[in-house]
């Protein structure tokens, strides 16, 4: 067998246990974390938040201070549903949680300078919040499934030792955690297929042809990007890291903004895990919302930064 191919295997073998492990664990972790928000946090009080007339922009800042992948997004839109939030609000928080959070800007800054990042949270904030306002006004609420948003609610029955806090907080306990178990079921095989899909493109699809088709030459090269960072499961931040090898390598400076933008905002995993939660109409809008602002932010750098 070839070596090279040996090598490659290799490297997509480890990527698929890498992010299995860690998407597993976070999305549990999440699922769980938000039954407890949900628990301590009265429906009512999260509704009247992003349901205001601010609940857009609340909705974006949010997003700022939730460092969430593009698929461990997932459980928390979940709870934000389940809770009744404007579907817009809810909408703006799924486009810009991936994109916007410290962590990123901090890396945009440090690899680049503060131009760029800020030309990145500008963008992306405000096309979420248009695209969340449209989707809502359009009437693409009626996309979601609304069977999916239907989780396992047990109710605890007190028994004559129940009376104490501690033993109330370990009977919640076990309940959220068996309410992240079930969500957590439901998603699995969504799971797997797009770390496959991931693991794949990782290990053999070499970044030499990602750069001979987004080079500065390629007048499309944004576009170009911009798709290619659909299927390219990696996180943005390990995106930026490998930015300075991108750009060595030949790609445009708008091109690799429009890939770190469509690999962050739409990655396959997550595409494929709102496959359980909404309808393909609104999948297709969600990823003509993030490929549009993809090519936005790729040649607005060339217009005015390059």
């Amino acid at each position: 067998m070839n070596s090279e191919f040996i090598v490659m295997l290799q490297d997509a073998a480890y990527m698929f246990v890498y992010l299995a492990a860690q998407l597993t664990v976070l999305f549990f972790a999440l699922s769980y974390l938000v039954g407890l928000i949900a628990h301590f946090m009265p429906p009512e009080k999260v509704k009247n938040i992003m349901g205001s007339n601010k609940g857009y922009l609340i909705a974006a800042m949010l997003a700022v201070i939730t460092p969430f992948c593009s698929a461990t997004t997932i459980p928390f839109l979940k709870g934000l549903f389940r809770a009744n939030v404007k579907f817009g609000s809810v909408m703006v928080f799924l486009i810009a949680s991936p994109l916007l959070n410290p962590t990123v800007l901090g890396l945009l800054i440090y690899t680049f300078n503060i131009k760029v990042a800020a030309l990145y949270f500008i963008t992306a904030t405000v096309v979420a919040i248009v695209a969340g306002w449209l989707l809502q006004i359009l009437g693409f609420e009626d996309a979601i499934k609304t069977e999916s948003m239907q989780g396992r609610e047990e109710s605890i029955r007190c028994s004559s030792n129940c009376g104490t806090k501690s033993t109330h907080n370990e009977h919640l306990l076990i309940r959220m955690f068996r309410n992240a178990a079930f969500d957590f079921k439901r998603a699995f095989p969504y799971l797997m297929i797009g770390v496959s899909i991931g693991a794949f493109v990782y290990g053999f699809v070499p970044t030499e042809v990602i750069t001979a088709v987004a080079g500065p030459e390629n007048p499309f090269a944004v576009p170009v990007a911009a798709i290619i960072g659909v299927p390219l499961y990696i996180t943005v931040e390990s995106l930026i890291a490998l930015s300075s090898v991108l750009l060595a390598k030949g790609m445009g400076m708008g091109a690799l903004i429009a890939l770190i933008i469509g690999s962050a905002g739409a990655s396959i995993t997550e595409v494929i895990l709102l496959k359980s939660l909404f309808k393909n109409k609104l999948i297709i809008a969600f990823l003509f919302v993030v490929f549009g602002m993809a090519v936005t932010a790729g040649y607005m750098y060339e217009l005015i930064l390059a």
